[in-house]
């Protein structure tokens, strides 16, 4: 969802930082200032700053742990060797407050933050996904998750654990869970960790594990097509 925003020349450097005690793979890129705003995570131009920071982007690091070859941490600068594979204008399109919209057909944007954008539309699981996610979505409503967990992150943390989407629903729903049983979450006006009211708890709970198994689900049947 985020590395398709960046392109690529094939220009590449690896090496091992004994710090990290990880591989350290830099990818010269560029950003795609230009696509269409659907085809965003977020409205990314909502912070000026940091909307610059991604049009200024000219390489990717990625992190590989040589244990298990994985990728455990992806990131982007504007301070890699060299320019942009590609060099683009700067665009400054305004934000309206909307962190998901309408298209002129009708379709909810941004369209990459949906499960089509992550499963094959024969994915027997949509139809039940698609409505336990509006059910979480209604219970994290009224636990007020969406104070906190939104892409202009109000409360500054740390890490932040965006929610409103289906697409981030379902990347980080382990997470959530985790949260709310170890009551880690909301915090209070001082930054304090505080339980929920126990109905809200109890719901939230209900309904972020039926998410979270159908996700499993329809994540074990995507990899069994893939066999």
């Amino acid at each position: 969802m985020y590395l398709s925003l960046f392109m690529f020349s094939g220009e590449h450097r690896v090496e091992y930082v004994q710090r990290e005690r990880l591989y350290l793979i830099r990818l010269q890129s560029a950003f795609r200032n230009r696509l269409p705003p659907g085809q965003f995570p977020y409205p990314f131009w909502h912070d000026e700053a940091k909307w610059g920071v991604y049009q200024a982007t000219n390489c990717i690091l990625l992190w590989v742990d040589p244990k298990t070859a994985r990728i455990v941490i992806g990131q982007f600068t504007e301070r890699g060797e060299g320019s942009a594979v590609v060099a683009s204008k700067p665009l400054s399109p305004k934000f309206d407050g909307n962190w998901m919209w309408m298209d002129k057909e009708g379709r909810i944007q941004p369209r990459v933050t949906l499960f089509d954008g992550l499963f094959r539309q024969h994915n027997p699981y949509l139809p039940k996904l698609d409505f336990t996610y509006r059910t979480l979505a209604l219970r994290m409503r009224d636990a007020q998750c969406e104070n906190c967990h939104m892409p202009n992150n109000p409360f500054p943390m740390r890490r932040l654990v965006i929610m409103h989407t289906p697409a981030h629903a379902a990347g980080e729903i382990g997470r959530l869970m985790k949260a709310v049983r170890e009551d880690r979450m909301p915090l209070d006006e001082a930054g304090i960790e505080q339980p929920l009211e126990p109905g809200l708890k109890r719901a939230l709970l209900e309904s972020g594990s039926a998410f979270e198994a159908l996700v499993k689900a329809a994540k074990e049947w995507e990899a069994a097509q893939r066999d």
